[in-house]
């Protein structure tokens, strides 16, 4: 990429466009148990095998009868037991049958009268309320039926989709394959957290952070490392992480500093197709492509890693994986602060959401520097600024709370 190219800030729709287009062309699929699918993505409609529930069934405790042959105070015989787990035989003409929740409804009964609106006495039981057909019966297929499709194309399962899949009898399911994944923070300051600090040392913390952010998403990172300040080092690693994985995350060494290598070594082994985003914190974001391995260099601020992760490589790993919907969930609050018009680039501020009183709005935390991580800890999400754009109190905001998504 030339420099002059290089040097125009991008806007992030357009570079999250190009990373999903990119992202979609890998998708690759696998079967996998059902016990093991919770949070893949479903690469097919699933369809429903079976119907739910497969036969008539009663919806409570209570008496299986033919509505049409019941007669006031006369009492009827109880010709049968039917709990659930057995098939009951066809109802004897005259007759009731005993009958549990859940439990197959026996042919020519059409209807199970409540146990509280019956009186037995011995092998006999009166029904005192009437009873219409139909009622407390549980009809097959009222649930799903067979053939239809239950989730689409695309679809993040979730533990009520696991059971709804199982409740069809599905055994398995076809889901995208998770990507391999290879994690590294650049910097030869960085030491591991429970070593002692010497001068000019700081604690890797982004690689944590990251780590974390794929765990959610149910990828487990291949290899965890660091990264020295070193072009030639730095470009021996790339070339090796791409011989083994489908992409590469990076912190650090993608802005213009001298001991930021991981830019150039990615035009040295590979393709640099985006540097720079109109997007703050996380301006130096870089992307590319080292033969079938994408590169994520993330920059190396952690409010910076972390946001550009969430906006940028979340959705790509989701849409690697085969999601149909890989946006972040966004809700609209009010603004309880002011500020002035912003410049070019897009802004996503640490926020509070504050609920008492019966007023709820937005308060910005005071330090919104990159390199002060505390503070995403302590918001509730990023509120959302677009460029050359000014906010008053009360604007209506679009907003990103960490607890929709992590």
């Amino acid at each position: 990429m030339p420099e002059s190219a290089a040097s125009a800030l991008m806007p992030i729709d357009v570079a999250l466009t190009q990373l999903l287009h990119d992202a979609r062309q890998r998708i690759a699929g696998e079967t996998v148990a059902l016990s093991q699918a919770d949070g893949r993505i479903a690469l097919d409609a699933v369809s429903a095998a079976c119907d739910v529930p497969p036969w008539n069934n009663s919806a409570m405790d209570g008496y299986a009868v033919d509505s049409a042959c019941l007669e006031p105070e006369v009492p009827l015989f109880v010709s049968q037991r039917v709990p659930a787990g057995i098939a009951p035989d066809r109802l004897r003409a005259g007759t009731v049958a005993r009958i549990f929740t859940g439990a197959p409804m026996p042919e020519g009964a059409d209807a199970v009268v409540m146990q509280e609106n019956c009186e037995r006495d011995g092998e006999n039981i009166k029904v005192i309320k009437p009873v219409i057909a139909g009622e407390n019966v549980r009809n097959r297929g009222a649930d799903v039926q067979q053939g239809s499709v239950l989730l689409p194309a695309g679809h993040r399962l979730r533990p009520q989709d696991i059971g709804l899949l199982a409740a069809t009898g599905q055994p398995a399911v076809v889901v995208g394959r998770r990507p391999r994944v290879v994690l590294m923070a650049t910097g030869d300051e960085l030491v591991e957290p429970g070593s002692a600090l010497r001068p000019g040392q700081i604690y890797n913390s982004n690689v944590y952070t990251l780590a974390a952010l794929l765990r959610v998403l149910g990828i487990e990172p291949l290899i965890v490392g660091r990264l020295p300040d070193s072009l030639a080092e730095t470009e021996a690693a790339l070339r090796s992480a791409a011989a083994q994985a489908d992409c590469i995350i990076t912190s650090g060494g993608v802005s213009a500093g001298e001991e930021d290598h991981v830019r150039t070594a990615l035009q040295r082994c590979g393709q640099l197709a985006i540097w720079k985003l109109a997007l703050k914190p996380g301006k130096p974001f870089a992307y590319g492509k080292i033969n079938n391995a994408v590169l994520f260099g993330l920059p190396g601020n952690p409010v910076s890693a972390f946001v550009t992760f969430l906006l940028l490589v979340r959705p790509a790993l989701l849409a690697m994986m085969g999601a149909s919907h890989c946006s972040l969930p966004e809700r609209h609050e009010k603004a309880g602060f002011a500020l002035p018009e912003s410049g070019e680039r897009q802004a996503y501020l640490r926020a509070c959401l504050h609920t008492g009183d019966g007023d709820r709005h937005l308060q910005l935390l005071p330090d919104q520097s990159s390199g002060v991580l505390s503070s995403v800890s302590r918001a509730d999400g990023l509120a959302i600024i677009p460029a050359f754009t000014s906010v008053a109190p009360g604007d209506q905001l679009r907003f990103l709370s960490f607890s929709d998504i992590v």
